[in-house]
């Protein structure tokens, strides 16, 4: 029963999220689909990241094992074939060991959010960034951003219903970075808490905005308290990047 690797592009937009829930559309429900269409049993997926509802992914991996071997550009083929009813894009497969995990074996996730600082209203981009209205002074949000890398207690910016064991994260990389109107935050790190990624990216909006200082994130980060994060920031800008193994 060969095991292959999966590597995929998807909208959020239209799914509860990455993981299977009972009656409603999830992208790992929707490749189990397709992938029973191309095989003709039942076949379950696993997912590197579990992506929240309305969060998007350039580089999702996923590893799946199928009954007999196929070519790894036919299984490509074949379940975009079936997907096609959905935002998602298989954009390759390949053979791996069978010791290979999409979750467990990763070394880091590389995550961008997307802001557009600007006071119009999103038309091509709605629905696929945040458009924040007012003035973000992004240098002070890189430089406060800063006091988030290494290896922290995060339950500030954790979500109430995480189910890690552990509030402790390292972060390797935190660069809030502007393009004109663009605002791309990019982070790294093994693995994240739920909801920790938005999280973080509100509390440094309320930095670029002069609502809090570089401290007032340390002192939130240091709380290690729910109630003490700031705003949580909409899927909409969201995206799995890449995945390393």
């Amino acid at each position: 029963m060969p095991r292959y690797k999966l590597t995929l592009e998807y909208d959020g937009r239209p799914f509860c999220g990455w993981q299977l829930q009972d009656n409603l559309l999830s992208v790992q429900g929707a490749l189990e689909i397709a992938a029973r269409a191309l095989c003709g049993e039942a076949v379950r997926v696993h997912g590197a990241g579990r992506t929240d509802a309305g969060v998007h992914a350039k580089g999702q991996v996923a590893h799946l094992d199928l009954p007999k071997a196929f070519r790894t550009d036919s299984v490509r083929d074949g379940l975009n074939a079936h997907l096609r009813p959905y935002p998602i894009g298989v954009l390759s497969a390949e053979i791996v060991p069978d010791d290979f995990e999409a979750r467990f074996s990763a070394i880091k996730r590389h995550y961008l959010y997307r802001i557009i600082n600007r006071r119009a209203d999103l038309t091509l981009d709605l629905g696929q960034a945040w458009r924040v209205p007012k003035p973000l002074d992004t240098a002070a949000m890189h430089a406060a951003a800063q006091l988030l890398v290494g290896k922290h207690d995060f339950t500030t910016f954790r979500d109430t219903e995480c189910q890690a064991k552990s509030p402790d994260k390292t972060l390797d990389v935190l660069d809030v970075a502007r393009d004109g109107d663009n605002v791309n935050i990019t982070t790294s790190a093994r693995s994240f808490l739920h909801s920790q990624v938005r999280s973080m990216v509100g509390s440094l909006v309320w930095v670029g905005e002069g609502r809090w200082s570089a401290s007032d994130l340390k002192a939130a980060l240091d709380a290690r308290a729910r109630p003490a994060c700031g705003p949580v920031a909409p899927p909409d800008g969201l995206y799995l990047m890449r995945v390393e193994y």
